[in-house]
């Protein structure tokens, strides 16, 4: 294995480890696929700490943060990439945004019975949690340029399936992913604490001839009608390494700090020579503040801030992080 992140973290051999809440950019030349892959720690506690949702909450907001930080630390330009689920099932949204360079936040909006009533029949996995729906994927650069979203039937399959789905039918590009939540106890102080811990692996196929790129599946191409059912198509050797390679990883090994990314890199490819390159930090980082907050509270009418006001206060809490913020009415008062 080489690499550019050396000096980082501690050391095994001849190069560093990125450690947790950092995304690692990796290449596999001689299988002409790319990717990242990162494990969550700090971060990823802080985030689901702070809400204290049920179990089965937090293992999904967990995975749907892995794969928004795998999915926007790629962007090349300033901006922001959001990644939301809207479904029918218990947990009916989740919404996770990264902004450039390295800002994370994240909430989700649940039944809070029918997420009980599916813990109790032991129905916890995302199929069930989320149900029917979309994802959708929006990368916004901000200023005068326009947003792209991409939307993604979500129909009784896991984040993983649905963002490789995505890949597949929106961008043209053979893509595997996996995503792996943990809780880990540790001994602290006071005893043992339990904390949450994540990883997360994306790659791609993008061989130099495009051609080589194509699965039976994709859309476009000089296809006669009618002629579908007739072709036969080849998988890739190259691809189907990968793919076969990336399968062999199991949960633990994503999520646990002893095995860390580079060495988990290293395990899977070390045949075909690996490469990483400098990684990306990803910090527990809310973009929401009191000047903002009031600035929206400074466009609604008269009536609308009479109706926000209890016990003689406005109060507004930050979904995605908790904090509150209070003020007077008398700050809107309308000339």
């Amino acid at each position: 294995m080489s690499g550019e992140a050396g000096g980082l973290g501690r050391h095994l051999g001849e190069f560093g480890f990125a450690g947790d809440d950092t995304v690692v950019p990796f290449s596999v030349e001689n299988l002409d696929a790319r990717g990242r892959a990162v494990q969550l720690g700090a971060m990823l506690d802080d985030i689901l700490g702070r809400h204290d949702y049920p179990e089965p909450v937090s293992r999904l907001l967990a995975e749907m943060i892995v794969l928004c930080v795998l999915l926007g630390t790629s962007l090349k330009f300033d901006g922001k990439f959001i990644a939301q689920t809207q479904t029918d099932g218990p947990v009916d949204l989740l919404v996770v945004d990264f902004t450039t360079p390295s800002s994370v936040r994240a909430y989700a909006r649940f039944d809070a019975e029918r997420v009980a009533a599916a813990e109790a029949a032991g129905e916890t996995d995302p199929e069930t949690l989320l149900g029917n729906g979309t994802m959708a994927l929006t990368v916004d650069q901000g200023g005068h340029s326009q947003r792209y979203q991409g939307i993604v039937a979500l129909e009784g399959e896991t984040l993983e399936k649905v963002a490789e789905g995505y890949f597949r039918q929106s961008e043209q590009i053979p893509t595997t992913i996996r995503l792996a939540v943990a809780r880990m106890a540790r001994r602290g102080e006071s005893g043992f604490r339990e904390s949450w811990r994540a990883g997360g692996l994306i790659a791609q196929f993008l061989p130099e001839a495009s051609e080589r790129m194509r699965l039976p599946d994709l859309p476009g191409g000089d296809v006669p009608e009618g002629a579908e059912d007739t072709l036969d198509f080849e998988p890739d050797d190259a691809w189907t390494e990968v793919k076969a390679l990336v399968e062999t990883v199991h949960d633990s090994e994503l999520a646990d700090p002893e095995v860390g990314v580079e060495r988990l890199l290293f395990r899977l490819f070390h045949e075909r020579g690996v490469r990483v390159f400098p990684p990306t930090r990803v910090d527990d980082d809310c973009s929401c503040s009191r000047e903002r907050i009031k600035a929206v509270l400074s466009n609604f009418s008269a009536t609308e801030i009479a109706e926000s006001v209890e016990d003689g206060k406005i109060e507004v809490t930050c979904e995605f992080c908790s904090e509150s913020y209070v003020f007077s009415p008398d700050e809107f008062t309308k000339d």
